[in-house]
């Protein structure tokens, strides 16, 4: 590998890595930032805004972003979505007060939808072959690392310095990744686009995917009580099925309907919409019921999930160049297959599975190991597994479905879906825990009203129960938390095995392996070579 494509590897990898981290970081922040001055918004609402402002400007302008970069350069875009991000970031560590804030972390949003797809389209267009498996496989694994330590890293600077810390280190790390885009990143964009970009298709993409994610966040914040939620799904799913009609008569569309002939591509975005929904709903009631009904710490929790990542930490680099050189189909198979069974072996935790530690640090609150080790890591481990196959062999697939004048756009649009997957995937699987777990309270407690806001503010799914309440009723929700929580697992086992399903019966090997138009950094349009693999694969 030259010098330029290492440190185009390393700004892709720290452009993108900073966006992820941000968000798992802030986590353990918003506490803290619930202290701060406001004007406006209460505390539960202002800490809410902070977190999701941030995820809804960056799921609503992914696919804007991506059409943007293939349109007026890549590297360009990528430059100003670090300067914005880095600008954005030191506004919100010295804003003095939450209202403020909270503008910052839209903005924020708005230059990570920039950084994301822009980070992958560049390594599509300025790498080939195996070599590109690997650099996909790099990034994947710089993204797996962001959940891991984010966490430990937010907790530190917040415990030791203040919450502010978690938005000036973004700074440093911004400054290395724009040296490096500056200095090293070829040029490359869509030559064959018009000079007429279509604002209309981005506003009407916007509408659909800030719609869906606004509302499925919102709802199930407001325990689907609000009226607001509903309108936003209305007009998001309006606005979702408006975009064909739209992009087919559009002289010059934001996202040209040729792209989903591609076999492969239709089908990535297909298994991304049930995997990734599965992926980040298993993570948040994990935690959930791990915390509230088995009573780990939040640090115990934290110590307990980390093996299956590490998977994706050393292997995604070495699964990305074998589908590079196989092609990407088994990998998309077995990976959300194993993912599946690690979500079937938590269907059996029981109700009364004992903590691993219950407080870092003080040896005397241990308890024995067994219940973890038969109970959870088998799960996590298969999970894991999974999941370092699946990622860099369904990168590398998306970004070979297309030609490399449209890199942008393609990785942009998986992003988004990959954003409003999970949230529709959460607000139903919210409703299937919430139904389960009252109605298996009604019938473990008789006579208890399940339906009463103070019987609901006292009895949460899979949270610990509240003090107040008698230790017979306590036991039974922790019993009918088990039998929800089991019941949301099996939703997530069956969204990835149809993910799984997806891939086996629908990725084509030999159009991933085949050479496509790759308008790679440097390239003369007249003259473009077809840059991919030539080596034997597995056939389609």
């Amino acid at each position: 590998m030259t010098s330029d494509k290492r440190w185009t590897l390393i700004a892709a990898v720290l452009g993108s890595s900073i966006v992820f981290l941000d968000s798992a970081v802030l986590t353990v922040a918003l506490p803290a930032i619930g202290l701060q001055p406001r004007l406006f918004v209460s505390v539960l609402e202002g800490q809410n805004y902070v977190q999701y402002g941030y995820l809804l400007t960056l799921s609503a302008l992914l696919v804007l972003a991506g059409a943007l970069s293939d349109f007026y350069g890549r590297k360009k875009i990528f430059v100003i979505g670090l300067v914005l991000f880095g600008i954005a970031s030191f506004v919100c560590a010295i804003a003095p007060n939450v209202e403020f804030l909270i503008l910052a972390r839209l903005v924020q949003g708005a230059a990570g939808a920039i950084l994301v797809p822009g980070s992958l389209a560049i390594l599509a267009t300025n790498f080939q072959g195996e070599e590109q498996g690997r650099a996909f496989g790099v990034w994947a694994a710089a993204s797996g690392i962001a959940p891991i330590i984010g966490p430990f890293i937010g907790g530190l600077l917040v415990d030791e310095l203040s919450w502010r810390w978690i938005f000036i280190i973004n700074v440093p790390l911004i400054l290395v990744a724009l040296w490096a885009a500056q200095r090293h990143i070829k040029e490359s964009r869509d030559e064959t686009a018009s000079d007429d970009f279509d604002w209309i298709g981005a506003l009407l993409v916007g509408l659909a995917v800030g719609g869906l994610s606004f509302g499925a966040i919102y709802g199930q914040q407001r325990q689907w009580q609000d009226p607001i939620a509903f309108v936003a799904l209305a007009v998001g799913a309006l606005s979702l099925i408006t975009l064909p009609f739209y992009f087919h008569r559009a002289r010059n569309p934001l996202v040209p309907l040729s792209m989903f002939r591609s076999r492969n591509f239709s089908v990535t975005n297909l298994s991304t919409l049930l995997i990734y929904g599965a992926l980040y709903v298993q993570l948040l009631f994990v935690v959930v019921y791990m915390q509230g009904t088995l009573g780990y710490t939040a640090a115990a929790v934290g110590l307990a999930l980390i093996p299956g990542p590490l998977f994706l930490v050393f292997f995604s680099t070495r699964f990305g160049a074998l589908a590079s050189r196989f092609g990407p189909r088994t990998f998309m198979t077995v990976g959300p297959a194993l993912m599946s069974v690690g979500m079937l072996w938590l269907v059996r935790i029981p109700a009364d599975s004992a903590p691993w530690l219950l407080s870092i640090g003080d040896p005397a609150t241990y308890l024995p190991p067994t219940d973890y080790f038969v109970d959870i890591l088998p799960g996590q481990l298969f999970f894991g597994l999974g999941l370092s196959i699946l990622v860099a062999p369904l990168t590398t697939a998306l970004m070979r479905s297309v030609p490399g004048r449209q890199a942008g756009l393609a990785s942009a649009i998986n992003n988004a879906i990959s954003r409003v997957g999970p949230q529709l995937a959460g607000a139903l699987i919210f409703v299937i825990v919430t139904a389960s777990f009252y109605a298996g309270l009604a019938n473990r407690v008789p006579g208890l009203d399940v339906n009463s806001e103070e019987v609901r503010a006292q009895l949460p799914p899979l949270n610990a129960p509240d003090p107040s309440v008698p230790p017979e009723t306590a036991d039974a929700a922790r019993e009918a938390s088990t039998e929800a929580f089991h019941l949301a697992m099996l939703t997530t086992a069956i969204l990835l095995a149809l993910g799984a399903a997806v891939n086996a019966f629908g990725i084509d090997n030999r159009q991933a392996l085949e050479p496509v138009e790759s308008a790679s950094a440097g390239d003369d349009p007249s003259d473009q070579l077809q840059r991919t693999t030539t080596e034997p694969g597995l056939s389609g």
